[in-house]
């Protein structure tokens, strides 16, 4: 449970620093530009930072609860897989549901598009390099 706590702060800590990263720069500034009619002027740092954690939480648990149906022996390859599944969910139909409802740029979809795979990617392999169900932690 201790490790499970750790794993999942540590990947909400992960996600907090991504999305700074990756929504701060130079050029995502300019790529979301777009979306500045509807953007709020300031950011709730804090809120930010308790939502990133929740995501870790609740994404270690989903990875614990669906490791052992995901495909492969080696927990890397269970991570990248489980990456690429989170990212379909979560970022792929979210730009495909922008790019049918709104005026968005293309390069500003894929920019979200490539970010999103990056960032999952990153924290599916983190949770196959730390964390494994305890009927596996035990072999």
């Amino acid at each position: 449970m201790i490790r499970y706590l750790t794993i999942s702060a540590l990947s909400g800590i992960i996600f907090a620093i991504l999305d700074a990263v990756i929504n701060a720069n130079p050029l995502a500034q300019k790529l979301m530009s777009s979306y500045g009619p509807l953007a709020k002027t300031s950011l709730n740092l804090p809120a930010g930072i308790m939502i990133d954690l929740f995501y870790g939480f609740v994404m270690c648990a989903i990875f614990l609860l669906v490791y052992n149906s995901l495909p492969s022996e080696n927990a890397v390859i269970k991570g990248v897989i489980y990456g690429l599944i989170i990212w379909f969910f979560r970022v792929v139909m979210s730009v495909l549901t922008t790019y049918m409802t709104l005026q968005v740029p293309v390069k500003t979809l894929v920019y979200i598009l490539l970010t999103g795979l990056f960032e999952m990617l990153t924290i599916g392999i983190f949770y196959g390099l730390t964390i494994k169900p305890m009927n596996q932690a035990l072999d």
